[in-house]
């Protein structure tokens, strides 16, 4: 599994649906911090 990839995608969705990272937090209940860890290929559990 490529963590950038998918990070990308995550973050190019996020964007087609313009939502904020915080919102995409609160829909998935997590926190913002995550979210942005995933798109940033960080880490994809959280």
């Amino acid at each position: 599994m490529n963590q950038e990839k998918i990070g990308k995608f995550i973050a190019e969705k996020r964007k087609e649906k313009k939502m904020s990272q915080k919102e995409l937090a609160e829909k998935l209940k997590v926190t913002d911090r995550s979210v942005s860890n995933w798109e940033n290929g960080v880490s994809l559990v959280k």
